[in-house]
């Protein structure tokens, strides 16, 4: 769901999952609040305006007379675009759409930091918003049978937008419908409708566990599927009379994610010859390949699988984009409300295996006379609650969950209550972002000023709302956790009763409801208060495994906070900030860790890693995903590229010194530079300093 609102500066725009979107529009005026566009959107408007200036975003210009379209790349230079009518498609976190009856220019900001697109005079222009992320609008009830998943994943693709290539944008597949176990099955009308006939078949084993794994496939796939008593999954295309068996369990899982990876992949270059397309740097790789974008593009569903079927995988093996995420579920009845959230992410998935923690693995959990827990136990504060780590085996994916039992490092652990909970947030919606901070340890008072300050100058750019309290009774946090807040930033110490207070210990358990979306209990051993919460209300949080030192955890909890207000997702912002110090795997996620709390400047967070080379230049490892965003894509905005990269893709750029201070200048991202992490502000001295 899309909210719009005209400002005194422009427009501000909000969908359901937290993003927020101004639009400088100097002397905006509105004309009517619809418009008709020949793109799909979810809120319309008609202005009168001269010029808008939007977030950096990559814009595409479409000339409805059928031209051809222009890109606005990471040059300077703008667009002259001579009388006509276009579509103008700004690939922003709120994606827009401007329908223009003229002459236009588009062009980036002189610090790239923006996009503007003006008129030679005042214009009448129909503009569109479509969010990228929706809630689901149904839901479904099915026996947690074999047969009973097999009807669910036959209609919870009914949530894409269309059957082609396009479904792999991450726009045009909105969220699958809620699931419910039940003993009969009752698939809405609305639903069914929905559910477009692909020509594609998937007959699986007579098992859950065939079924968890093979869901992401036959979900993209947008297959009908059934059970049959047989050892091995086939994938039927009935109209070419084709079909192919794949492996059982365990090599199923290697299967379908290969299956997956190449689809997925090779649809990202096909939809280049649509409307959408964009100067991506992968795309050649189709005419090594002998594949026909445009014939592709216009294929039947089950004709493009079968062109695909042909390509040998090792011919691209080498191309595909890392795969985001991936998520290890004991396929379990209790689990099958799950699917349509992991779904909608489009997480691989995988059955859970893990061994014990052994070897050099250990030493980093053997220091405890050096942490902050020691140091507190000699003022009289009792124990920290101590958890059985495992080790998982992990398979392909950016960042891992976990939906089993057990307490696996690396991995992010969640529960089916978050996922609801996520959902239930977003049916809230909200006007900004409320952020408290709780600093129960004096001693702690380093972290407390720096996360403050950290969200406060993040308000600038955001509307963000930040309170700070200070030594808060158990009665006093308590009610801070059962009022509404997006999120909360604990310091102090959590032990076996719960979190430190001057009275005593609040336990998570005691709490009628937890009403923060997200939070950051930066204390010793507060894993099982983290999961707490979440099974009292909360999507999601970070949280200690055991003791940590003062110092530690101030770096931690300072890069964490920047990483989570500049848009990303608890689990990748925490991947980061725990790399600043050498017990980095005492910090962990508990709920959805893809969950994200803000918005990022450049629609889908950044990051990259920069290495020196021979004489005065550095090589620039840009890297941009999200788990929200799969099959997105993006550009690094270096001068002199004149590429898209798909997400899941690192692009490399040799910089000279003087080219790489310029890029710190504009940035606004974390950089990996000496095994540390940075922010492109704050390491642009070291650069100095290293000259």
């Amino acid at each position: 769901m899309i909210e719009w609102e005209v400002t005194e500066d422009g427009l501000r725009v909000l969908d359901a999952d937290s993003a927020e979107m101004g639009v400088e529009s100097p002397g905006l005026d509105l004309a009517r609040s619809e418009a008709d566009l020949p793109r799909p959107v979810d809120a319309t408007l008609v202005c009168s305006t001269s010029e808008f200036t939007f977030p950096s975003a990559v814009v595409y210009a479409t000339p409805l007379s059928g031209g051809r379209t222009r890109e606005l790349g990471p040059k300077t230079d703008p667009i002259a675009l001579p009388d006509d009518e276009y579509v103008i498609d700004v690939d922003a976190e709120i994606k827009t759409y401007l329908r223009v009856d003229g002459e236009c220019s588009i062009r980036r900001s002189e610090t790239y930091d923006r996009t503007v697109v003006s008129f030679p005079e005042r214009t009448d222009v129909a503009v569109g918003f479509r969010s990228r992320s929706e809630a689901p609008t149904h839901s479904m009830t099915v026996p947690p049978t074999p047969e009973g998943v097999a009807t669910a994943l036959s209609h919870l693709h009914a949530s894409h937008r269309t059957t082609g290539v396009d479904r792999s944008y991450p726009s045009l597949r909105g969220h699958p419908p809620r699931l419910e176990a039940g003993e009969a099955i009752d698939v809405p009308d609305a639903v069914v409708a929905a559910t477009q006939s692909t020509g594609i078949e998937i007959v699986a084993p007579d098992d859950l566990a065939s079924l968890y794994v093979l869901a992401p496939l036959a979900y993209y796939l947008q297959a009908s599927v059934d059970v049959a008593d047989r050892p091995r999954p086939v994938l039927r295309l009935p109209s070419l009379d084709a079909e192919w068996e794949l492996s059982g369990l365990p090599d199923l899982e290697r299967e379908v994610t290969r299956l997956l990876r190449q689809v997925f992949f090779l649809d990202c270059l096909v939809r280049n010859a649509g409307p959408y397309g964009t100067e991506l740097a992968e795309a050649s790789l189709l005419d090594t390949l002998g594949l026909d974008a445009g014939a592709l593009y216009d294929a039947e569903p089950a004709e493009r699988l079968g062109t695909y079927m042909t390509v040998a995988h090792d011919a691209i093996q080498h191309r595909l984009p890392d795969w985001h995420l991936a998520t290890y579920v004991e396929p379990t009845p209790e689990h099958l409300s799950t699917l349509p959230h992991l779904l909608d992410r489009l997480s691989l998935l995988y059955e859970p295996r893990t061994s014990e923690l052994e070897g050099s693995e250990l030493v980093e959990r053997s220091l405890d006379d050096f942490y902050r827990g020691s140091v507190a136990g000699e003022r009289g504060v009792g124990q920290v609650a101590s958890v059985d780590i495992l080790k998982p085996e992990l398979r392909e994916g950016r960042i891992h969950g976990w939906l089993a039992e057990g307490t696996p490092i690396d991995v992010f652990k969640s529960t089916p209550a978050a996922y609801e909970n996520r959902l239930d947030y977003l049916e809230r919606g909200g006007d900004g972002i409320d952020i408290a901070v709780v600093l129960n340890d004096e001693e702690m008072s380093d972290e407390h000023v720096d996360v403050a300050e950290i969200y406060r100058r993040r308000g600038e750019d955001l509307s963000i709302d930040v309170t700070v309290e200070e030594q808060l009774s158990t009665d006093g946090l308590a009610r801070l956790f059962e009022t509404p807040h997006d999120f909360v930033h604990y310091i102090g110490h959590c032990e076996k009763s719960g979190l430190r207070c001057p009275d005593g210990y609040l336990s998570a358990s005691s709490l009628e409801a937890c009403r923060a979306q997200t939070f950051f209990l930066n204390a010793c051993g507060s894993y099982y208060e983290g999961l707490e919460l979440v099974e009292r209300g909360s999507v999601a949080g970070a949280i200690t495994f055991s003791q940590v030192l003062n110092e530690h955890a101030v770096k931690v909890g300072s890069t964490f906070a920047r990483l989570l207000v500049h848009g990303f997702g608890i689990e990748r912002a925490l991947q980061l900030a725990r790399r600043r110090i050498m017990m980095g795997k005492d910090y962990a996620v508990v709920g959805d860790g893809t969950h994200s709390l803000a918005q990022s400047e450049n629609r889908l967070p950044a990051t990259a890693e920069l290495e020196r080379v021979e004489g005065d230049g550095f090589l620039l490892s840009y890297d941009q995903f999200s788990s929200r965003h799969v099959g997105g894509f993006y550009q690094p905005f270096i001068e002199d590229n004149e590429y898209s990269y798909l997400c899941g893709t690192e692009s490399e750029h040799a910089l000279s010194r003087d080219e790489l201070l310029a890029y710190l200048d504009r940035a606004e991202m974390p950089v990996i530079f000496d095994g540390d992490v940075y922010w492109s502000a704050d390491l642009r001295p070291v650069i100095e300093g290293r000259s």
